[in-house]
Order: structure tokens, then sequence, then C-alpha cells
């Protein structure tokens, strides 16, 4: 599923978001949030409302990485949506607009102002790891990201065609995986 490097990049209205991909730690008490993150996997999104979806792992979300993959796949005629997250603000100025969303504040969408569609893509994303895969290790997660930006990609084909996009997608390639644990 991975995506083709030649096919094209995210323009018109494109949502970034961060979010973190892991369990809790263990002995965290029930219905606390915990802040910290250290044990979990960074995920920044690019969801572009037209109907395609990046997605990339990233050791630590900088103003850098984020301003790197926003120039490799969106645009720059594109209009940037975020949250107030300020590594983006940087990055922001490169595109033709750059809106962001206060959460902190309460709000949530302001006309055409939103993160809804990229919230929507982590929450089906996290969803379908709990409850599909149970456990996703952070050496393959970028795997299953690139599956789940093809899945976006193709939601509103049918099964025959999301069929044929895949065969064609995997035509002349071989599935290699090596197992690394040691033999016991």
């Amino acid at each position: 599923m991975k995506r083709d490097p030649l096919a094209g990049m995210l323009s018109g209205t494109v949502e970034a978001d961060e979010t973190y991909i892991g369990g809790k730690r263990r002995g965290t008490p029930r219905g606390r949030p915990n802040p910290d993150t250290s044990h979990k996997t960074a995920v920044v999104t690019l969801v572009s409302r037209d109907g395609e979806a990046r997605s990339q792992v990233m050791e630590r979300v900088t103003g850098e990485n984020i301003g790197k993959m926003l120039t490799e796949h969106v645009l720059p005629d594109a209009d940037l949506v975020t949250d107030e997250l300020s590594l983006c603000t940087t990055p922001g100025q490169a595109f033709a607009s750059h809106e962001t969303i206060k959460h902190r504040d309460g709000e949530y969408a302001r006309g055409t102002v939103t993160t809804n569609t990229v919230e929507g893509f982590f929450s089906q994303l996290k969803r379908s790891i709990d409850g599909t895969h149970h456990h996703v290790t952070r050496r393959h997660l970028q795997r299953y990201l690139s599956e789940f930006d093809f899945r976006y990609a193709t939601r509103k084909m049918s099964d025959g065609e999301r069929t044929v996009a895949t065969i064609r997608k995997a035509e002349g390639k071989r599935l290699r995986y090596q197992d690394t644990r040691k033999a016991s």
C-alpha cells in the first residue's frame, strides 16, 4: 500500500495534526490522563479535503520535521489548517494561507477552518489498531500508516475497484519479511 513517490502532492485545503500511538504505561491510574508521551510513537498526518492523506512516523515532532514533511507533500498554493501547535507557525508561512484552530479556547470549527477531517482520520486509525491489530510495534507502524493512507484515498471506491488498485500497486513487487528474532 506504499504511496507511489511520483503521485501528486496534496492541494486545496490541507489539515495537519500530530498524534501519539501506543498504550498506557503500566501502573498509570485509570481515568487520569498521563501527559508523558515518551513511551509512545509520534505520528504526523496531512489530510487534503480533496481525499488523500500522508502519514509519517516521527522520532520527534519538531518545527523542522513538520516543515520538511509539508514541503515534500503539499503544494505551496494550498491552504493549511492546523491546531494551535506553535511548531507549525514558521512552516505554515510557506503556503497560500495558514489558519489555526484554538482547541484550548474551546474552538473546534470556525466556518471552513477546522481540523475535524484529520482528527477523524486519527480516530479511525486508533480504533482499527485497538480493535483489529491490538498492538503495533514502532518498527512496523509506518507500514500500517501507509495502509491507512491508501484506505483513506480509496474509501469512495467499490470493493472491486479497490482490489484492482491494490493489485496494480503490488505488481512486480515481492513481499519480503525477515524475522530478526533469535531462534531459541
